[in-house]
């Protein structure tokens, strides 16, 4: 819990990763591609404030410890959503695996949840594969990456039709919250599939489900908002939002949380980190601290409440994934009668 000012904040990293991504974990043949992942990863931690900066060989691969400490002993995190990202093309035993980050959480009782991922390009093997994650660990979301190599295959579409048989399976095993990677280009992946074009698509067709559009299809926001604002079930998810906007580039984050304000509210806007890109602590306090700049060109954009900080930073993501808020830290909705961040059940 975090508190300022006499205001206590419900923190949930939505968007966390226990990674490794160190030479001894490269697939040979694949170093270029291995290294210059990591190494474009490690340039965008230089957007946050310089004394946070990692030298590369921590950030290939950092202790449990040391997470540990960054988002629970200083980071202000209550709840963090491990986030995986297999890559197992460039990575022998995976980048950010599912299985990686159970084993943690299992470690850290009532610290983590853990999320899993498909690629439909696995077909049957690949659906009999998610339902067993799902039960094993208690899956109750996904995240997608859609721009991840596969053989000779350099991404995949929520739109292909293989997909569809695997939106069905999440929906039959209650995994509602769909996250997808729909942001800046990594190298050596291409722009184009994280374009988030194929999103209404998709969020049409299963209403069931919730869609997180994770960085919110930075830079194409425009794009993004006018999307979501038609989409009931899509969510922004605010990592590289936060980390690589409010220090580096004050003006467009503004711009871009005024935009996600407007079109989407308070309600919709999910935070994360996106450790070990970013340490959590300076983001909380920065949100908690920044507000809407008084400029002519934002005057379109009213100013944070405390509250929607509070709904943004922690109590949203805890009513997606059925997150019990101590009683202290919900807020009353003027509209239900009942208290934000209370679980669905």
């Amino acid at each position: 819990m975090y508190e300022k000012d006499g205001e206590k904040y419900f923190v949930v990293d939505a968007h966390t990763h226990f990674w490794d991504a160190s030479p001894d974990n490269w697939v040979k043949g694949q170093e270029e591609y291995a290294k210059g992942w990591i190494e474009c990863f490690h340039a965008y931690q230089g957007l946050g404030p310089k004394e946070t900066h990692w030298p590369i060989d921590r950030f290939q691969k950092y202790s449990e410890e040391l997470m540990m400490h960054d988002l629970f002993e200083v980071g202000h995190v209550d709840t963090a959503i491990f986030q995986p990202t297999n890559l197992r093309q460039w990575y022998k035993n995976g980048f950010n695996t599912t299985e990686a980050d159970a084993a943690l959480a299992e470690k850290h009782p009532g610290k983590f949840l853990v999320n899993t991922t498909f690629d439909p390009r696995e077909g049957d093997e690949g659906l009999k594969a998610l339902e067993e994650r799902v039960k094993r660990y208690g899956c109750k979301g996904v995240k997608l990456y859609t721009a991840e190599w596969r053989g000779d295959s350099r991404g995949w579409s929520l739109k292909d039709p293989e997909a569809v048989r695997f939106f069905e399976k999440c929906e039959e095993l209650g995994v509602k919250n769909i996250h997808v990677h729909k942001g800046p280009t990594i190298w050596p992946l291409d722009k184009d599939a994280f374009d988030v074009s194929d999103v209404d698509h998709v969020a049409t067709g299963f209403q069931g489900l919730n869609f997180i559009v994770e960085h919110v299809g930075l830079p194409r926001i425009e794009d993004f908002c006018f999307m979501a604002t038609q989409e009931r079930n899509v969510y922004a998810g605010l990592a590289v939002v936060v980390g690589g906007l409010m220090h580096a580039r004050p003006k467009f984050f503004a711009k871009v949380m005024g935009e996600l304000m407007f079109w989407l509210g308070e309600d919709k806007l999910i935070f994360g980190a996106d450790y070990a890109i970013w340490e959590p602590k300076w983001q909380v306090e920065g949100f908690v601290d920044w507000n809407m700049p008084s400029d002519d060109e934002l005057s379109d954009f009213p100013p944070l409440t405390v509250d929607q900080k509070k709904k943004i930073l922690g109590l949203n993501a805890a009513r997606l994934y059925d997150i019990d808020v101590p009683a202290e830290l919900r807020l009353a909705d003027p509209k239900n009668v009942e208290p934000v961040g209370v679980p669905n059940s």
